[in-house]
């Protein structure tokens, strides 16, 4: 089996190493609405939709501010409470980085989350 969204993370991860300003990823909702959190928080400066035969391919243009980012598997559930220890668990400090949540809003960061008084399960980190 495949994980889409732990493909994107990894090409963008490698794309900022290697100092590239621009990325493709493959297409899907899930990772599209992660693009979108991103660029909410500054960590791109842009995603597009590009359409070929095969689905589509998000073109990413990246700016250099991540310096690490992937899934957390498993996607494990978060109680509405428990959204400290666990960005304690996966960033590396206080006020650095973000976790991507899938909550029953939609897909947000756990400051949102936290905000929103919502559990939900952990997709990814960010910082």
């Amino acid at each position: 089996m495949m994980d889409h969204l732990a493909d994107a993370l990894n090409t963008i991860k490698t794309h900022e190493m290697v100092g590239q300003e621009v990325c493709t990823v493959r297409a899907t909702k899930l990772i599209g609405e992660v693009l979108r959190v991103l660029k909410e928080h500054q960590y791109l400066t842009e995603y597009k939709l590009v359409e070929n035969g095969r689905g589509g391919l998000y073109e990413v243009k990246l700016d250099g501010r991540i310096n690490e980012c992937g899934v957390i598997k498993p996607r494990m559930p978060v109680r509405k409470t428990d959204w400290a220890r666990k960005e304690q668990q996966f960033i590396p400090g206080f006020g650095v980085g973000l976790l991507i949540v899938s909550t029953p809003n939609g897909i947000m960061t756990n400051a949102d989350a936290e905000k929103g008084r919502v559990g939900g399960r952990l997709l990814a980190y960010v910082y």
